[in-house]
């Protein structure tokens, strides 16, 4: 998955470590330590990118993401999830659409998540006609 052009991308070397809460809008790649949850704003276009050698310590919370280093902590992504062969997730993983290639290790659930979304857009729908009414 490559990053789109017109947002801003923020980079977390390999010799970095953040601890906290990380909150971002754009595309971020961490190539570092995150001790902490990553989570994109509520713009709903975030990506991150976790590459070999970069882990994350905490959940992720994003429309895109794409693995290919470690997460000690559950993914969620309303979109896109890409595992790829370094990719080693101990936790949950929750996706609309996801790609594992040979290699990719997860140490828990595979959670689909599209029917949850379906059925909140049908009971938004619904009490609106109740209202309506």
């Amino acid at each position: 998955m490559a990053f789109n052009s017109g947002h801003t991308t923020t980079l977390i070397s390999s010799d970095t470590e953040i601890m906290g809460e990380l909150k971002f809008s754009g595309d971020l790649e961490i190539q570092g330590l995150v001790k902490g949850n990553v989570r994109a704003k509520s713009d709903n276009s975030g990506s991150v990118r976790l590459v070999e050698g970069g882990r994350v310590e905490g959940e992720i919370h994003a429309p895109k993401v794409v693995i290919n280093g470690q997460v000690q902590g559950d993914i969620h992504s309303s979109e896109h999830v890409e595992l790829a062969a370094k990719a080693v997730v101990e936790g949950n993983v929750h996706y609309s659409l996801i790609e594992m290639v040979k290699g990719a290790q997860v140490n828990g659930s595979l959670v689909y998540a599209g029917s949850a979304k379906k059925v909140a857009a049908v009971e938004v729908v619904n009490n609106s006609k109740n209202i309506a009414s």
